[in-house]
């Protein structure tokens, strides 16, 4: 009963960080190397993410600079960028890649809360995908006889509980986004 319950907590924590990962791929206006992360050049046939190619750092505010260890990789990168859904125009100099990050559009924030919002129900839908498992493998137990019924509602409330927290947890997430990208 325990390992079900930590099973339960595990994936529901497996959640939070995926949305966190998510969060970090979104542009808020700011200069952040995570937006790179689903970025994928092809790279000797093999798509390849952008910071095992190269060095990726903030220099200003609002400057993401990306310098590839090997420069011949440099247009494969840009290509990369270009195809991909950032909506930055790369600036390549011959040595390293410069992604200015514009100031965002109170219309572009808005559909950038909207996104977040998105991703923050999907989590908790996940999240109570997982209680409903947990629960019904709980009832299988108790039908099998392997736990009483009393250890079934203790189990129950704990699942409940920690189902509660989780979801609280996205949803401060969640606000904490939200307000990081409606800050100008």
């Amino acid at each position: 009963m325990k390992a079900t319950i930590a099973t339960a907590k595990e994936k529901m924590n497996k959640t939070l960080n995926a949305l966190g990962n998510e969060f970090a791929s979104i542009r808020a206006g700011r200069a952040n190397p995570g937006v790179l992360d689903k970025v994928l050049v092809d790279y000797y046939g093999a798509p390849t993410p952008v910071n095992q190619m190269a060095a990726v750092s903030v220099s200003e505010a609002r400057i993401l600079v990306i310098q590839p260890w090997d420069k011949s990789t440099l247009k494969l990168i840009e290509k990369a960028i270009q195809a991909s859904d950032i909506g930055i125009n790369p600036t390549n100099d011959g040595n390293v890649i410069r992604l200015a990050f514009p100031q965002l559009t109170e219309e572009r924030r808005k559909e950038l809360c909207k996104n977040v919002k998105k991703y923050g129900e999907e989590a908790k839908v996940t999240i109570r995908s997982t209680r409903r498992d947990t629960l019904d493998k709980l009832k299988k137990m108790q039908k099998n006889s392997e736990i009483t019924e009393d250890d079934l509602k203790d189990a129950e409330k704990k699942v409940q509980d920690l189902t509660d927290q989780f979801c609280a947890d996205v949803d401060k997430s969640v606000a904490d986004k939200e307000k990081e990208i409606m800050t100008v």
